[in-house]
């Protein structure tokens, strides 16, 4: 499989500590790449070091066979759709004015950014006509989320990162979310990083999921190995849930 995004090596610090270390980790075309850890693993500055938002100390970040650094980081960051958790969304603008934001910044004759726009909208179960005049404020938070992913994928971008994008929504909605945007990522062929620290979700989303602790990836493995791990953080994941449903269970109720 080919790379779309490749990590070699990567070192980074802020305010003089060592957040990550001798990272090492490709994504593949149409995979979806889980980052799995606790809160302080450095999965979150991972992330960011692909869109440049956090730059490395050491190694290289490669997107598209090039490295980041290399690369303007506006034009970057327009090739890459960015999903955090509440949406992100412009208050002050309409849902279509949002998820039309980047097409438009990028010359895409009118007619075609609102095709696009509706067509989204309608795969996220958004009705243009009753949502696309909306402001944010008017939008629950599943909907806000919708909306978000929308406007991620709205100028085709080869890549998505998620930065737990699902984390403050309740569990009805988080689980309809997550099932929707497996539904997505199949049906477009989409390529994903994707930061988590639940560990179901990990399992429901990933192609393969990268297991960080203190900086560095202990185990990186497709979700059946993972459910095996007997050792190291990975079985810490595993141990903290299986009181509440077997990790069989987990797997074939997705």
């Amino acid at each position: 499989m080919a790379a779309l995004l490749e990590f070699h090596n990567v070192t980074c610090r802020i305010a003089g500590r060592e957040i990550l270390h001798g990272i090492n980790l490709s994504v593949g075309r149409g995979e979806t790449v889980v980052l799995l850890g606790r809160s302080g693993s450095g999965k979150t500055t991972l992330l960011k070091m692909v869109n440049r938002l956090v730059d490395a100390h050491g190694g290289q970040v490669r997107f598209e066979g090039v490295p980041v650094t290399d690369q303007d980081p506006i034009r970057l960051r327009r090739r890459i759709g960015y999903v955090i958790q509440e949406g992100g969304l412009f208050p002050h603008v309409t849902v279509e004015r949002n998820v039309g934001l980047v097409p438009r910044l990028e010359n895409w004759p009118e007619e075609k950014v609102r095709e696009r726009v509706f067509a989204l909208l309608r795969m996220m179960g958004l009705p243009p006509e009753e949502y696309a005049s909306r402001r944010p404020r008017q939008l629950s938070g599943g909907e806000k989320q919708r909306v978000g992913i929308a406007r991620a994928l709205a100028a085709e971008p080869p890549l998505l990162l998620l930065d737990e994008p699902f984390a403050a929504l309740d569990p009805v909605t988080r689980f309809e979310l997550q099932k929707q945007f497996v539904e997505l990522r199949r049906r477009l062929g989409t390529t994903a990083l994707f930061v988590t620290h639940d560990v179901r979700e990990a399992v429901m989303m990933a192609s393969r999921i990268a297991v960080l602790k203190d900086g560095a990836i202990e185990l990186v493995a497709p979700p059946e190995e993972f459910l095996n791990a007997s050792i190291g953080e990975a079985a810490a994941f595993l141990a903290s849930v299986r009181e509440d449903r077997t990790t069989s269970e987990w797997r074939t109720r997705f």
